[in-house]
């Protein structure tokens, strides 16, 4: 079994957890619970400390901290920010995902969402949390400092979407102008549509299940998020109630052919477009800050 030769090469990496399944009575929980781990192991996508992935995360993650590695595979394509206006609307506005890397220069938005800067400008600002499921109805308020403090966790492997709240959107652009006057929209457009800021700070291993609305850009600020969409026709099949990280672990390996999704992990600086109406569920890699603009 290939579990069995990873844990015989990397007995340390292990030891933790087989004492506490061997100490504990197997409950259907822990069961499910020990599954999941395992299946993180076998996918490559656990890692046990911020430092062994060195990237520029803001200050939003912490050492110790475990993060969601495995970017995946990139189907989507890829463009530069030379692309004209007139190659976007022919060929990807009304017709499929494209990402875009150095469509703009945000390196001063960036620089005002490290996480003590937002924290020291906007910590007793009140942001609106959203359940992290298919239909987002729960709503709670806390300020930026408690949201930090009590939520911006890395997602739990038995929690559902609609138990886990995390900060997307909702944002009122008046009083987050001082921010979003610093950031540096696509330069590319849709003819008759104004653009619309939607602002998040979410933890490793988040992320909305899938989904649709109108079109719209997606930014990475800091961290890392991945992205998976299908045409507006080839419904996903998903449970709304089930977090994007499960579905990855459980649903996502028995997919095959035609009932691939579309997928790209979107970095710091990076923009996917994603149009009308197509399905996209996201998971956060890392502890992620992201901004979208949506069109309407």
């Amino acid at each position: 079994m290939k579990f069995s030769s990873e844990i015989d090469q990397n007995p340390a990496r292990y030891q933790t957890v087989l004492y506490v399944v061997s100490q504990t009575r197997m409950t259907a929980q822990i069961i499910l619970l020990f599954r999941s781990l395992l299946l993180l192991i076998h996918f490559g996508l656990l890692c046990t400390s911020a430092t062994e992935f060195s990237i520029d995360s803001g200050g939003w993650v912490s050492d110790g901290e475990s993060l969601i590695l495995d970017a995946g595979p990139c189907n989507i394509e890829v463009r530069n920010g030379s692309m004209t206006q007139g190659e976007f609307l022919s060929n990807y506005a009304y017709f499929e995902p494209v990402v875009i890397r150095g469509a703009s220069d945000n390196s001063e938005f960036q620089e005002m969402c490290r996480k003590d800067r937002m924290l020291d400008k906007f910590g007793e600002k009140v942001i609106t949390l959203s359940s992290a499921n298919t239909y987002s109805y729960t709503k709670v308020d806390v300020t930026l400092e408690q949201y930090v403090s009590n939520y911006l966790k890395p997602q739990k492997l038995d929690q559902f979407g609609n138990e886990t709240l995390y900060w997307f959107g909702d944002n009122n652009y008046a009083e987050w102008n001082e921010l979003f006057r610093k950031y540096h929209a696509p330069k590319y457009y849709l003819p008759r549509l104004t653009a619309a800021y939607s602002f998040g700070v979410a933890g490793a291993g988040t992320g909305v299940p899938f989904h649709f609305h109108g079109p719209g850009f997606a930014e990475v600020v800091f961290g890392r998020k991945r992205w998976f969409m299908y045409p507006p026709h080839r419904r996903p099949r998903f449970n709304p109630n089930v977090t994007t990280l499960q579905w990855l672990l459980e649903d996502y390996p028995k997919l095959s052919g035609p009932e691939l999704p579309y997928e790209c992990t979107i970095n710091p600086g990076e923009v996917i477009y994603f149009p009308d109406h197509w399905w996209h569920g996201t998971l956060n890699l890392d502890a992620s800050v992201f901004i979208s603009t949506f069109l309407g």
